[in-house]
């Protein structure tokens, strides 16, 4: 008979199980993957898919249009004018480095979007035939 081993404290700890030992890790990878959409089948608003786009636009072209108002009081104020010209091409490259991202990363979710209910459909066959 074979004695459990004693902790720092003076209790008694159980034997590790096998069953604990052995693990299926490819369900725990699906469980504890970032992308669990992909997993599961729950349908997603547009507001859900696309609202980190839309709101890097709407940044984007909030600082654009704060720069073309920044650039524009270069020229027509007298008073600290090179503060102006300085950050102004600041906040217009800004905004339209952010608007062009935000433009770019619609169509890309677009994509993976169909290619997603390609796949899902390519599952929904395969088991299909597969599973008799």
């Amino acid at each position: 008979m074979e004695i459990p081993p004693k902790s720092p404290d003076g209790s008694e700890k159980s034997p590790p199980s096998k069953e604990l030992l052995t693990s299926n890790t490819a369900s725990t990878l699906c469980i504890s993957s970032r992308s669990e959409s992909v997993w599961t089948s729950a349908s997603r608003s547009k507001w859900d898919i696309y609202h980190k786009p839309v709101i890097v636009v709407s940044v984007g072209a909030a600082v654009f249009l704060f720069g073309i108002v920044i650039t524009s009081l270069s020229y027509i104020q007298i008073k600290n004018k090179n503060v102006y010209k300085m950050c102004g091409p600041a906040f217009l490259s800004l905004g339209l480095m952010l608007l062009v991202c935000g433009l770019v990363w619609i169509p890309i979710i677009r994509k993976k979007q169909k290619q997603r209910q390609k796949s899902q459909f390519l599952q929904t066959l395969r088991s299909f035939f597969f599973n008799r």
